[in-house]
């Protein structure tokens, strides 16, 4: 587990959306290319079936696209604001376990950021996080989540 980046995403939580700390999500790894978080299974994440409920799901998936987004467009030297266009899932087996989110599109991002700070433009750009549940499947993905990164320079006040 990445405490630094663990503590970071909880007190985002704490103060901006506390729907992220209601699921107590980790930071597996982070690095420029590739995110992988793990939201586990419990009372609070699952469903009436005891899988992962889908809204557990959404932000595991929103959180691994989102941090990698967050950390390339921290190193930019323009403002650049992030909000998620749009999203579609693939549920291919059920979620019983513990859940890791990874998201392997840092060059799609980086690309984007880059157009974005050239610009004064909003750009989009589909991204896709895999989730899996190693202690039971292995890699075996059980969903396939898009998610469309929209970005925007900030215009000066």
């Amino acid at each position: 587990m990445n405490l630094k980046q663990t503590l970071g995403i909880w007190s985002f939580g704490l103060t901006k959306i506390p729907l992220i700390l209601f699921v107590r999500p980790r930071v597996i790894h982070l690095d420029a290319n590739e995110c992988r978080i793990n939201i586990p299974l419990r009372r609070r994440t699952q469903n009436h079936l005891k899988s992962m409920y889908f809204g557990a799901l959404a932000i595991g998936a929103d959180l691994a696209a989102g941090l990698l987004a967050m950390q390339l467009i921290s190193e930019n030297q323009h403002k650049i604001s992030l909000v998620f266009k749009d999203m579609s899932a693939d549920f291919l087996k059920r979620v019983d376990g513990d859940a890791i989110f990874t998201c392997v599109e840092g060059d799609k991002i980086r690309e984007l950021v880059d157009k974005v700070s050239r610009t004064d433009e909003r750009h989009h750009e589909k991204l896709t996080i895999l989730v899996t549940s190693p202690e039971k499947y292995g890699d075996e993905v059980l969903a396939d989540f898009k998610l469309t990164l929209s970005l925007k320079k900030k215009q000066p006040a």
